[in-house]
């Protein structure tokens, strides 16, 4: 019995994967380890010619950059900003009590007029007229300490100059509107134009 039993578990485990018989008995056959790959051959470097074209290439576009930047216009003296700072504000009270619009402090020392003349400066356009008419004290201190000497490089001087409502020999009546503040100033604009100005840019002074 108990050879026969012998013999069986022998068979048994002969019958597994992985096994064999030697001198009756069952030996498990281990795997024999691969030899080592041969390292993966290092690709070639590319040729001379792939860097010569690349380099061409980036020179190209440099060469297209800065030609394109060369034929920009100027803004600093192609381009004249109108802001029309002359809102009563009157959805904002009492914090247009004694103040315009665009007068009224926003984030500590700022006003609201900040942002676009923020934005017209940062943009390169350094000369900046500012039409102001209710409440305009501190809107006119504001913008006279603010950017009073602050505007511009030395060769493109800029300023932000102050143009309030004002009656004359031909009109007799205050801003009737924002076209109508623009409309009156209009001789002045137009002299600019001897200056090298050939657009305008009219924004206004109390959008966020």
């Amino acid at each position: 019995m108990a050879t026969a039993t012998g013999r069986t578990a022998t068979l048994r485990a002969a019958s597994r994967p992985g096994t064999a018989l030697r001198r009756g008995r069952a030996v498990v056959a281990r795997a024999t380890p691969a030899a080592n790959p041969s390292p993966r051959a290092a690709s070639p470097p590319p040729p001379k010619a792939a860097f010569a074209a690349a380099a061409e290439a980036a020179a190209a576009v440099a060469a297209a950059a800065s030609g394109s930047a060369a034929l920009a216009p100027d803004m600093s003296k192609t381009v004249l900003g109108i802001i029309l700072g002359g809102g009563a504000g009157s959805r904002l009270y009492p914090l247009t009590k004694k103040r315009a619009k665009p007068a009224v402090p926003l984030g500590g020392n700022y006003r609201l007029i900040d942002i676009p003349v923020s934005n017209c400066i940062n943009s390169g356009v350094n000369k900046i007229y500012t039409l102001t008419q209710f409440n305009s004290a501190s809107l006119n201190r504001h913008l006279a300490q603010a950017y009073n000497v602050n505007v511009g490089g030395y060769q493109s001087k800029g300023f932000v100059e102050v143009l309030a409502a004002s009656q004359s020999v031909t009109s007799k009546q205050w801003f009737q509107g924002t076209a109508d503040a623009v409309r009156q100033y209009l001789w002045l604009f137009e002299e600019s134009v001897r200056e090298g100005v050939e657009d305008y840019l009219i924004l206004s002074g109390d959008h966020l």
